[in-house]
């Protein structure tokens, strides 16, 4: 029997301070993952074409694809996760270069 994949943080990490990346500019945010914790997490198809995606990485919208893997995380470990002890803010200039990178396409 095999296990589940693993997500890139664990709630342990993410207690440790290994947080995924949250990136923002002027107008509008994005979660960093691995598309592995896509895949992990059960969500590939659930995520919208406004998020972005840049070789293995994906940048999930704040407004809709964030909601979606954060009630998937907390459905995985069982533990309430808000955006604050997910990620780390970066802010990305007043134009993101993430608004640049292709539209997310289940693979």
């Amino acid at each position: 029997m095999s296990s589940a994949p693993s997500v890139t943080s664990t709630p342990d990490d993410l207690l440790a301070g290994r947080k995924y990346t949250f990136h923002h500019d002027a107008g509008h945010g994005w979660l960093e993952v691995n598309c592995t914790d896509l895949v992990a997490l059960n969500i590939t198809t659930k995520i919208t074409p406004y998020s972005y995606q840049k070789g293995n990485k994906v940048f999930l919208e704040e407004d809709c694809d964030l909601s979606t893997f954060i009630r998937a995380y907390e459905e995985r470990f069982g533990v309430p996760i808000t955006p604050d002890n997910l990620a780390n803010d970066v802010f990305d200039s007043d134009d993101s270069p993430i608004r640049g990178y292709v539209s997310y396409q289940p693979s």
